[in-house]
């Protein structure tokens, strides 16, 4: 007889890198069209391709590799583009701050390489498998984060490399790819909800589109979302039960 105890760690154990790996191909369609365009984008701020590759592998985050593609085509002082960068990439550490509880097992070294590769769809595929009940481990989560970083460094390159071909990413509909896949990911979560949970989180949703449209009437757009995205977390955090 399998006891619940049991359960949990022969389901957990089956979260394998490998699987990790094939949970992410669907997400693989956004990283690549987001990723290749902006490749693109980057060639035309006159970035070179080894500039391109660096600024994909160490800054690997979509939003704000155009928003520094754009300072640098306005001639920004540096300094402003550190700080525009910095806190478009806050979100991150509300993502990572989510995921830890369910880390906690493992070292601190283990934590700092999931926490620093987690990126928006991880995070969506993460808190997937968290609605449906599954343990997450840190083998099936670096399959999603590594495969990841490796198309979206990948489609970077490819992009800068066609830039001269194709000047505008949104004639083939590629700025609209990662809406789309947000969109897909937010439906399979939804699925996952009993009514109770999905009215809860439905409410959460209105919440948060309101505080951002109050919000956007006093400060830039990225402040409005992370100001919306805390004061609406928080509210989830009390209200769950």
């Amino acid at each position: 007889m399998i006891t619940n105890n049991q359960f949990v760690r022969t389901n957990e154990n089956a979260l394998t890198f490998k699987q990790g790996v094939k949970d992410c191909i669907p997400t693989w369609l956004g990283y690549i069209s987001v990723g290749f365009a902006a490749g693109i984008v980057g060639v035309s701020s006159k970035l070179s391709i080894v500039e391109i590759t660096l600024l994909s592998a160490l800054v690997y985050a979509g939003a704000s590799q155009f928003i520094i593609c754009a300072l640098l085509a306005a001639h920004s002082p540096a300094m402003a583009i550190i700080l525009t960068t910095f806190i478009v990439n806050l979100r991150n550490f509300l993502l990572s701050a989510t995921l830890a509880p369910h880390f906690t097992k493992y070292s601190l070294m283990k934590n700092l390489g999931i926490g620093i590769f987690v990126t928006d769809e991880s995070f969506g595929l993460a808190m997937n498998k968290i609605a449906k009940g599954e343990k997450l481990n840190d083998h099936w989560m670096n399959g999603i984060n590594v495969s990841s970083y490796i198309i979206w460094v990948l489609s970077c390159v490819i992009g800068a490399i066609c830039g001269n071909w194709i000047p505008d990413p949104k004639v083939f509909g590629l700025d609209f790819a990662v809406t789309a896949m947000f969109a897909a990911l937010l439906v399979l979560q939804l699925q996952t909800l009993e009514s109770s949970k999905l009215k809860h989180d439905l409410f959460l949703m209105a919440y948060m589109v309101i505080a951002m449209i109050i919000f956007s009437f006093f400060v830039p757009s990225h402040l409005a979302v992370i100001l919306s995205t805390l004061i609406v977390a928080t509210i989830g955090v009390v209200t769950d039960q």
